[in-house]
């Protein structure tokens, strides 16, 4: 693994591979967190547009080029980044990134074809509602939260997506896609000497692209935390056959060994098909399809997650049976020895090892780890971490996450029944 600062400030991130393909990630950290109460929708809207034509190129002929050249490419905003990434052949790397970088560095915003994007992106948002677990997501976060971002949608409301401006979307442009706001990831057979050449010859002169002004040259603004709100919430639609139910406690003041812990623990209690949640209540029980819980660690979230799909005639049983997994979780004693930890460490590191196996994961992984935490050594320097953990490390952040749940309950309406 190298790190290269070029001199614009971008930072690129080097790994072998052994196979003919390359996989690049170009990040920065101008995702959902950064947009401003007036602004929702913003750093996604943007991310439409880079694609919409640059000064030498028409959309069509970009997405012409893009069929031709990459395997796989996509873009995406999340809360804490936005990134846009690919994975070619080796001989057509230099040909795919001097593509992303046009779009990158040289977009013409245009204004035909502006609201039929706005369009677009307003029926992107009407899918987004007819996900019954995003939207039960999306409404536990409403419901849990008063100040964080989460608390609305990456992609805004419909309302905040129409009033977005040209004029607007290029002063996000200008404040954010900064050279020093960049990580570029790149995963290739190639060397790292002739990755750094292609990488500078096309994306190096973004500094004298973008006029940066002193006053966008600022100290990082730490995203908004706060504890949730505890309680259960009902929400009920006509549209729906099936119901689901998440749960979500906040993990923002753990430390990185706490999060560590945490990892561990949820390998027993709810990843996999042996976990105590998965046997209790869809193996013993059959109350669900699937239950999983999940720690959301991005910058901006920082929660521990159940989620789980029932039917409405189910639905208390099965809180309460999660309910009761809780508190007796938290009483567990002489569970977490030597050998059981051991054993949560390898298939942890197996699971993310596997994970990584595919270039284009590692190339986004290392790319969104530095965009967040300024380091890509976070996905490894867990491992070292984890061989640490004692059983009183587990049990201790156990009784301090699992505690005053927000928990969202999305039925389908059955009527005066309910």
């Amino acid at each position: 693994m190298e790190k290269i600062i070029l001199k614009n400030g971008i930072k690129l991130l080097y790994k072998k591979s052994e196979n003919n393909l390359t996989s690049f990630t170009i990040g920065f950290d101008a995702g959902a967190n950064v947009e401003e109460n007036q602004q929702l929708g913003m750093a996604h809207v943007v991310e439409h547009m880079l694609f919409k034509g640059t000064t030498s190129r028409t959309e069509y002929e970009i997405n012409k080029l893009c069929d031709e050249t990459f395997g796989f490419c996509n873009a995406m905003t999340n809360y804490p980044y936005v990134v846009y990434y690919g994975t070619t052949l080796d001989e057509d790397f230099e040909k795919g990134f001097e593509i992303y970088s046009d779009i990158l560095m040289n977009p013409s915003f245009p204004v035909n074809g502006f609201k039929e994007e706005i369009e677009v992106i307003c029926e992107e948002l009407k899918e987004w509602r007819d996900d019954s677990a995003q939207f039960c997501e999306d409404t536990m976060f409403y419901n849990g939260f008063e100040n964080r971002r989460i608390r609305n949608l990456i992609i805004g409301t419909e309302e905040s997506i129409r009033s977005i401006t040209i004029l607007q979307i290029k002063s996000f442009y200008e404040k954010y896609y900064r050279p020093d706001n960049c990580v570029i990831s790149v995963i290739s057979t190639l060397s790292a000497s002739e990755v750094s050449l292609i990488v500078d010859k096309y994306i190096g002169k973004l500094s004298s692209k973008l006029a940066i002004k002193s006053e966008y040259i600022e100290k990082k603004q730490e995203p908004i935390y706060e504890n949730n709100k505890p309680g259960t919430y009902f929400e009920y639609r006509d549209d729906l056959q099936g119901g689901k139910i998440q749960y979500c406690f906040p993990i923002h003041e753990l430390s990185d060994r706490e999060i560590c812990a945490l990892k561990l623990f949820n390998l027993v209690f709810g990843e996999g098909t042996s976990s105590i949640l998965f046997d209790e209540i869809r193996t013993k029980r059959g109350l669900v399809y699937d239950i999983y819980s999940k720690i959301k660690n991005e910058t901006g979230i920082k929660l521990f997650t159940i989620s789980l799909g029932t039917s409405y005639e189910n639905a208390k049983m099965a809180i309460e049976i999660i309910n009761y997994e809780i508190e007796k979780v938290k009483e567990l004693k002489n569970y977490f020895d030597e050998k059981c930890i051991l054993r949560l460490c390898k298939s942890y590191k197996l699971r993310k090892m596997l994970a990584l196996e595919k270039s284009i994961q590692t190339s986004m992984n290392l790319c969104v780890y530095e965009v967040m935490y300024g380091g890509e050594t976070e996905i490894f320097s867990e491992f070292k971490l984890m061989d640490t953990i004692n059983e009183e490390d587990i049990m201790k952040v156990v009784n301090k996450v699992l505690v005053n749940a927000t928990i969202q309950v999305l039925m389908p309406n059955v009527g005066s029944g309910r």
